[in-house]
């Protein structure tokens, strides 16, 4: 038998305020019972496992070794990218290649990095063009 994602976790020092930044990701309210202040909150993502934060001491001080990928549903990777940035992330490299595959990646408000892909039109859009398939 194999296992299942039942949720991801972020440690952090603001359980509240970063749940809030990715309710806003993520198009998804805070639990209803999360308050600021309280150590843990949480989402429930449409189609997805529950997000998770809790409350740690210590800082992040070196790159994730696990992120998320994200790809937007119904916009570019340019527009989610510019919505990411206007709620709060921060753009670390933009690894964009000149063909338009790649991706951008940004930290959210604690520093936790994350990449945004192209949306699923544009991959598509791109391979019609290339007549290959790649993988972002």
């Amino acid at each position: 038998m194999s296992s299942t994602i039942h949720n991801i976790s972020f440690d952090c020092h603001d359980t509240y305020a970063l749940a809030g930044f990715w309710s806003q990701v993520f198009d998804c309210p805070r639990q209803p019972d999360d308050f600021p202040g309280d150590p843990e909150a949480m989402l429930l993502p449409p189609g997805g496992p529950e997000v998770l934060f809790l409350a740690v001491p210590e800082g992040k001080t070196v790159k994730n070794r696990l992120h998320l990928d994200l790809q937007p549903a119904d916009r570019s990777r340019a527009e989610e990218v510019e919505r990411l940035l206007g709620i709060g992330a921060v753009l670390v490299a933009d690894q964009t290649r000149p063909d338009g595959s790649g991706w951008a990646v940004l930290a959210d408000p604690e520093g936790n990095e994350f990449c945004v892909l192209r949306s699923a039109a544009e991959r598509a859009a791109g391979d019609a063009v290339t007549g290959a398939s790649e993988p972002v």
